[in-house]
């Protein structure tokens, strides 16, 4: 292969991060966005070690690390009763096990600092306003086709043009996105409207029947991030969507008056319907490549989806430098190394609904019993092949 440049298909947190991937290997790329403008929709996400160690491996570790707040636990919470279940410490024993924090980060800033780190690199250029249709592609090249008509020519094609990737439509044709039936709903509390009792430093989930609340500090303790999700066999796909609050409470009825009351303190409510797909092992067609959410898109129960999406970008980046000469061997290398971690990610997030966030009755005091009695070493050892540092690339499979 001549490398000449690659074309990136998604200006969000995977397109981004394998921009930066590729440019520190030398490649020069070019990201195409169909949004006007690049940014980030939504408020917080949370950030395991592995999603730190990817960072570091980016060079943007630090940045990210200036804009995340550290919490001290993961506290489950039984939104019935109001009383906790259990709280899995992740101070020093957790760093020193998995090698990295545990935090907490706005979307918005996290985008912010991988945008301004593309924006200062030579080798990266960014598009925006081009929206990707389709793909041709012969011995020598691929060629990327806009809605506009225009033409951009490149060596590969990485798909990271998320849940409706254009790029995945062409290459594994499955249809519209799995709806799963629940409604998250999103708002950002400024911390002085935050109720006193709850103002911890975790990453809170109160657990109910059919529904679930999360919440965390965020930015630097100016505001905490709320969101809320219920079963409510919702079967129209929709983002962003603004709602009242009358019907942001329809979903909450059953829950403890202290939680029931924190939802009132929401503002400027707005709607999406979780959404995932199938697993697939059919991540690539010649030159061209899926990653992130075009490659796996999950539901939010494990909060691993930025985290798979920067994991993604170290992998695809290394595969393309380990086997410079052989481009093939460097796609199939990648996608082996990815798509069965990934699938395990996509499979349990699902089952962590059922049995973890919205189960009812004899259900969910079993799984108060069995969390109560796994406590910090063994939530650690359960977690041990996703955070702990070289598992991702561990997983490979050559």
């Amino acid at each position: 292969m001549s490398e000449g440049r690659v074309i990136i298909a998604g200006g969000g947190i995977g397109g981004l991060a394998t921009a930066l991937a590729l440019s520190a290997k030398g490649r020069r790329i070019i990201v195409l966005e169909r949004a006007a403008v690049l940014g980030e929709v939504g408020a917080g996400i949370q950030l395991g070690p592995n999603a730190f160690h990817a960072l570091d491996k980016l060079k943007v570790g630090d940045i990210a690390r200036t804009e995340a707040v550290y919490i001290d636990q993961l506290r489950l919470m039984n939104a019935v009763s109001g009383e906790e279940i259990v709280h899995i410490d992740l101070n020093d024993g957790f760093r020193q096990r998995f090698g990295n924090p545990y935090a907490v980060v706005h979307r918005g800033d996290l985008h912010k600092a991988m945008l301004t780190a593309c924006q200062d690199d030579p080798k990266i250029e960014l598009k925006t306003g081009y929206q990707v249709e389709r793909y041709e592609q012969d011995d020598s090249k691929i060629v990327v086709v806009l809605a506009s008509g225009e033409r951009v020519e490149g060596d590969l094609l990485i798909g990271a043009d998320g849940l409706r990737s254009a790029v995945r439509r062409q290459m594994v044709n499955d249809g519209p996105p799995r709806i799963e039936g629940h409604t998250t709903y999103r708002s950002v509390i400024p911390v002085d409207q935050m109720p006193e009792d709850l103002r911890w430093n975790a990453a809170t989930l109160w657990a109910g029947e059919r529904c679930h609340l999360v919440h965390y500090p965020l930015q630097g303790w100016k505001v905490f991030n709320l969101a809320i999700t219920t079963h409510n066999d919702a079967n129209e796909l929709i983002a962003g969507k603004p709602v009242s609050h009358d019907e942001v409470m329809q979903g909450f009825k059953g829950i403890h008056p202290r939680i029931r009351s924190l939802i009132e303190h929401g503002k400027d409510w707005k709607a999406w319907v979780i959404c995932d797909r199938e697993p697939v092992q059919q991540w690539r067609d010649g030159r061209a490549v899926l990653l992130g959410d075009a490659a796996h898109p999950m539901l939010q129960y494990f909060a691993q989806g930025a985290c798979m999406a920067l994991e993604d970008a170290v992998c695809l980046a290394d595969a393309l430098e380990r086997e410079r000469a052989d481009w093939r061997k460097a796609l199939d290398s990648y996608v082996a190394s990815r798509s069965l971690r990934t699938a395990r990610v996509q499979l349990q997030s699902r089952e962590l609904a059922k049995r973890v966030y919205h189960p009812a009755g004899a259900h969910a005091a079993l799984r108060d019993q069995l969390l109560k009695s796994l406590g910090n070493e063994g939530f650690y050892q359960s977690i041990d092949w996703l955070y702990r540092k070289g598992a991702a690339e561990a997983a490979s499979i050559r």
